[in-house]
């Protein structure tokens, strides 16, 4: 039988992740960071806003799948996240020109974290079906 708090518990985890990630991405889209490298890796400026952006709206559709029926809005709730995700980026790169000295707005930054979310919509578009019959499993198990 299904648990509605135990859905409800699932989609507050969610939430919480997706919260925090963003105010993180924000956080330290603001402050004066060093040079990131993974290991010999070492990732581009534009690739870290494009695998940012990517993970930004996968984590909160996640959380919209989670809280939602699998028939509700799927797409129309999609698009408008990631509306949401691309105005996110561009008011971090104004404010990264308006509130401070070391970081200056970065068009190219704009197009690496539209271009990031732009491939998360597709990929949440293709597996559209799989993951509404994920979400009513996951609904029958909640």
């Amino acid at each position: 039988m299904p648990n509605p708090t135990k859905k409800f518990l699932v989609a507050r985890i969610a939430l919480f992740v997706a919260g925090f990630y963003t105010v993180l991405l924000a956080v330290s889209s603001l402050v004066k960071l060093g040079k990131i490298s993974v290991g010999s890796f070492n990732p581009t400026d534009k690739l870290l806003h494009f695998v940012a952006y990517f993970g930004l709206l996968l984590l909160w559709k996640v959380y919209f799948i989670l809280k939602s029926k699998p028939e509700s809005q799927y797409k129309s709730n999609l698009l408008k996240l990631a509306g949401l995700a691309i105005l996110f980026g561009m008011l971090i790169e104004v404010l990264q020109g308006v509130l401070t000295s070391y970081r200056k707005p970065d068009w190219y930054d704009v197009l690496a974290n539209s271009t990031g979310v732009l491939l998360a919509v597709i990929i949440f578009l293709v597996f559209e079906k799989s993951l509404k019959r994920l979400n009513s499993k996951i609904n029958l198990i909640f």
